[in-house]
């Protein structure tokens, strides 16, 4: 009898813990609930990986060439196999140069990108790895609605315009809202474009534009978002100087919370739609 109970008791402690066990790893991959947001340290670059509810998931810009085999990595190692929306927000390499790999990697569902065009050999093969998967590509602009249901929306608010004399102009500009949280990301979006949206840009994490360049981030833009959390993506001891104290001075003025790729790693922002938790993984993602 003795050593029936024991037994029961083993097989108790090992259902009870594979129990246990599984729904961990079910929170993880199934993120019904939560929407997390990863902006990805990937040197001087962009890559922000999203977890979307109900399992889909989101990639805005893949840095540069030598990162995206670690972006595909990082997140087939969150759990996912597939992108359900990818976006390039313009095609300069240290948003577009990893996508390559992202794309031939992981299974892409709809892909959005400015009528912006490039002739450089990133650009290129980013369009051919998109072709040989079959993909189409759909035209950002300003009015699109990327998703939208009862309490998660993303939509487009820029380019505005059809032309711009510089590139970075044409960055896509995103904005997320789940529940009462929201988020704006920026691209590389430069003052003309900023002063060019008319849409709501109010947000309680901006993902700051151009790395924290001067040329973004203008003091009328920052006061309309009203962030009170701002994320820099950038390499650390880079060689433009970013983030440009300019910005930090303005964002500093509006009390906004800074947080730093270059000093903090990969930066993770959680939110069930009525709280707001950001945390840093002290992570770089790795290159090759």
């Amino acid at each position: 009898m003795k050593i029936k109970s024991i037994i029961s008791a083993i097989l108790i402690i090992v259902i009870t813990f594979c129990i246990s066990g599984c729904s961990v790893e079910i929170k993880l991959t199934d993120n019904s609930d939560n929407v997390r947001v990863h902006f990805l340290d990937v040197g001087q670059g962009d890559s922000i990986f999203i977890e979307l509810t109900d399992g889909k998931s989101m990639l805005i810009d893949a840095s540069t060439a030598e990162y995206g085999e670690g972006i595909a990595d990082y997140i087939k190692d969150n759990g996912y196999s597939k992108i359900d929306y990818l976006v390039a927000t313009h095609p300069h390499a240290d948003h577009i140069g990893g996508m390559q790999d992202v794309v031939e990697q992981l299974e892409i569902g709809e892909i959005y990108m400015p009528k912006a065009s490039s002739t450089t050999k990133t650009y290129k093969n980013l369009l051919k790895a998109i072709k040989a998967k079959g993909n189409k590509i759909n035209t950002a602009k300003a009015g699109n609605t990327i998703y939208s249901d009862s309490s998660l929306g993303i939509d487009i608010l820029a380019p505005n315009s059809d032309s711009y004399e510089e590139i970075n102009d044409y960055s896509v500009v995103i904005k997320l809202v789940y529940g009462s949280k929201s988020f704006l990301f920026t691209g590389d979006a430069e003052k003309l474009s900023e002063n060019e949206i008319t849409a709501d840009v109010s947000a309680d994490v901006l993902k700051v534009g151009h790395h924290g360049s001067s040329t973004s981030s203008s003091d009328k833009f920052i006061k309309r978002v009203n962030p009170e959390y701002a994320v820099i993506s950038c390499g650390e001891g880079n060689s433009y100087g970013h983030p440009h104290k300019e910005t930090i001075k303005t964002l500093n003025k509006y009390d906004v919370e800074i947080f730093r790729t270059d000093t903090m790693g990969t930066i993770i922002a959680q939110t069930d739609g009525e709280s707001l938790e950001i945390t840093d993984k002290n992570k770089s993602i790795e290159s090759n």
